[in-house]
């Protein structure tokens, strides 16, 4: 793959999230949407989408504000549904680690579900190219712009519309993070892994603090590392048995032997 330039780059990130800003704007409006409905004020809605930009974060702090709960309980229930966020920064930092604080401080702020899973694939796809920061850049900050955008629309149209929020618009958002997912499901570790959390999260839903997320994760988590190891396991595993070795072999390995082979009798 030849490098691109640093705005070519930028440019082809925001375009690969383009799927994912369109799923994400109507959950973005239901925000707006929902913010109008609590006791907070309009501009708390869109400050909060500038400095938190987690949405569903965001959803659960503007709920427990409208309970009236406390400020330790609404922070410490952030803190454990954004923990997600750690795992994401830890698969990428092996892509970004050569960057300057300020890049990773850029970059970790604008990290979200969706900007993860455009992220991670093109890394996979591309893990040496020395743009891919700015890859990085142009799907995190298309996720941002789109996010203020929406949310000043739910806003606006939540105050002329209270009840905007209940017309199934969230399934959007569903279907979004549907289209992330599956894609992932290919490898088997990976599969197993999503139908546990999945499980998990269902059986769990009724912790409080949304502690069944954090308990899916980690289960999910698990169950995918013991699937991967496995794997890697039977493949290192020796073969036993007259000619399943020459079986098993696969066509460069047969013409590497080949080649020594011939060295080895040319030496003698």
């Amino acid at each position: 793959m030849p490098v691109l330039s640093r705005t070519a780059s930028f440019a082809t990130g925001a375009r690969d999230t383009l799927p994912m800003i369109v799923g994400a704007a109507p959950f973005g409006l239901i925000f707006g949407a929902l913010v109008a409905t609590t006791p907070l004020a309009l501009w708390h809605g869109q400050l909060m989408s500038l400095s938190v930009f987690a949405g569903s974060s965001q959803f659960i702090a503007a709920g427990l504000f409208a309970t009236g709960v406390g400020y330790v309980v609404l922070w410490a229930t952030t803190l454990i549904v954004n923990l997600r966020h750690m795992l994401y920064a830890a698969n990428l930092l092996p892509h970004v680690k050569h960057l300057d604080w300020r890049w990773r401080a850029v970059l970790g702020f604008v990290l979200t579900d969706e900007t993860f899973a455009v992220t991670s694939s093109y890394f996979h796809r591309h893990p040496d190219d020395p743009m891919g920061h700015w890859y990085f850049l142009g799907s995190g900050l298309s996720m941002y712009v789109n996010w203020q955008v929406w949310t000043l629309a739910g806003l606006l149209f939540g105050a002329a519309f209270p009840r905007l929020q209940t017309l199934g618009l969230d399934f959007a958002m569903v279907a979004t993070f549907i289209a992330i997912i599956v894609p992932q499901m290919a490898r088997m570790p990976w599969a197993i892994a999503t139908v546990v959390a999945g499980t998990a999260a269902y059986l769990c839903r009724a912790m409080p603090y949304k502690l069944g997320l954090l308990a899916a994760v980690a289960l999910g988590i698990a169950a995918g590392m013991l699937a991967l190891h496995a794997k890697r396991r039977n493949g290192a595993r020796p073969t036993s048995g007259p000619g399943s070795d020459t079986h098993r072999r696969t066509p460069d390995d047969r013409s590497g032997m080949r080649s020594q082979e011939t060295s080895a009798g040319g030496a003698q």
